[in-house]
């Protein structure tokens, strides 16, 4: 069995959650883990992933393919 292509994972989660990438992108920066275009430095991953997962209940691949 393959494994699932990036586009899946987000045609997936805009299933669960209804949510685009852009859409996940404008959330990023109204939370403030944004500076300009790009994540803060001081944002690890491991802090944005457990958003997601709390708020959006994304399991950790689907949370990795937003994040990315």
């Amino acid at each position: 069995m393959g494994s699932m292509s990036f586009q899946a994972y987000l045609n997936n989660i805009k299933e669960k959650t209804g949510k685009r990438p852009a859409d996940f992108k404008k959330l990023t920066k109204d939370k403030g883990y944004m500076s300009g275009a790009t994540l803060r430095a001081d944002i690890k991953a491991g802090e944005v992933l457990a958003w997601l997962k709390a708020d959006f209940a994304l399991g950790h691949s689907h949370a990795m393919a937003d994040y990315h």
